[in-house]
């Protein structure tokens, strides 16, 4: 079996694309605002890309920049001003952020009505709940590539192999919502490969470049990998090694071009339901 490349850069424009024509219907501009803390070159990377993918969608987009000794009053203050200005519909502040700030509390203090990122605990509460709204980008990502793949999901034995709050716990909480059995492995999960052989989807969110090898999936598996790690040789890698788990799943998405695309796709398509929920 050779497993079926799912196309994120592909699945991710044509989003963009239709978030564009619902954009273009609305009477006012969604306005999108990152704030960059720093001059992390990753962080100020992923901004610019950000940016121009939000403004091919016809959105409004705002990068607030400011130094790295910033303090939290500041940025809290800051904040406070973008959660009462009527002209923003999303706020994200991009991590890391420098030492000194706390990175929970900053984000807390975000109206989860403007919480683009779906990290705030209100929003998490309501992913929880199965009706959040503003869900967060990467996990919401995920579900689409699934779809998009057609990937049955009720009734299917799922793990997420990672607990973070920003992909592992809440992707599980969206394949629990879609009627999966869903199991959370971690670092001190047991006899890992046998429970990876067991399941019909594997989410890899783990950050360890290519820890999934291709004796771990299950023949016809559907396989979604959100790692993405510098290898020894200086390749960029996800968590699974593609070539050998493609001989044995069904579907299987690479890295890069898989995951990482939909993740800013889903951002814009956040901000556009947040300016329709709090505009109409």
């Amino acid at each position: 079996m050779t497993a079926r490349l799912l196309d994120g850069k592909a699945l991710a424009a044509t989003l963009r694309a239709t978030l564009a024509a619902r954009v273009a219907t609305l009477p006012y501009r969604p306005c999108l605002t990152v704030v960059l803390v720093g001059d992390d070159p990753a962080s100020a990377v992923y901004v610019r890309s950000k940016d121009r993918a939000a403004r091919e969608a016809g959105l409004e987009a705002r990068t607030i920049r400011l130094p790295a000794d910033t303090s939290m009053a500041t940025l809290l203050a800051l904040i406070a001003t973008l959660n009462t200005d009527p002209e923003v519909d999303g706020i994200l502040v991009q991590l890391p952020l420098p030492p000194g700030i706390d990175a929970a509390a900053i984000l807390q203090a975000i109206d989860p009505a403007k919480d683009v990122d779906g990290f705030h605990p209100v929003n998490v509460g309501r992913l929880a709940e199965g009706n959040a709204l503003l869900a967060p980008c990467t996990p919401r990502g995920v579900m689409k590539l699934l779809a998009h793949a057609d990937v049955k999901l009720a009734g299917a034995r799922a793990i997420v192999l990672g607990r973070s709050a920003i992909v592992g716990k809440p992707v599980a909480a969206m394949l629990l919502a879609a009627n999966a059995t869903v199991t959370i492995a971690h670092s001190r999960t047991r006899d890992l490969a046998v429970e990876c052989r067991r399941a019909e989807v594997i989410v890899a969110a783990v950050g360890r470049a290519e820890m999934v090898r291709g004796d771990w999936v299950a023949d016809g598996a559907a396989v979604i990998d959100v790692g993405i790690n510098r290898s020894a040789d200086g390749r960029l890698v996800g968590d699974c090694a593609t070539a050998e788990c493609a001989t044995h799943a069904s579907v299987i998405t690479p890295v890069p071009g898989g995951v990482g695309p939909m993740t800013i796709a889903c951002l814009l398509e956040n901000t556009v339901l947040a300016a329709e929920a709090r505009r109409k």
